[in-house]
């Protein structure tokens, strides 16, 4: 979630997941794959910078993961866990 200006100087928060693509015109819109589209104050470098810096925040969060359910990280809260799926590579033609 990242927070922007709309022209009448409020502030919207928004999903950046759902940002599809932004128009440079004078004005900045954002285009939502809602189909809604969003008018504010923020250049488009501004709100990449938003989107990566929000990005960073969330990657960066450490998840203690399960990697074979015989193995516990030494200290690690069991309730905390989360199994990890197993991936099947599958070939295309």
């Amino acid at each position: 979630m990242i927070k922007l200006t709309r022209l009448n100087s409020s502030e919207i928060i928004v999903n950046s997941d759902l940002i599809e693509f932004i128009e440079l015109t004078p004005d900045t819109i954002i285009s939502l794959t809602t189909g809604e589209k969003i008018l504010v104050k923020e250049k488009a470098d501004e709100i990449i910078n938003k989107i990566v810096e929000y990005k960073k925040l969330v990657l960066s969060r450490e998840i203690p993961l399960r990697v074979n359910s015989s193995q516990s990280p030494e200290g690690v809260d069991e309730e905390r866990l989360v199994e990890m799926p197993r991936l099947k590579v599958v070939e295309r033609d």
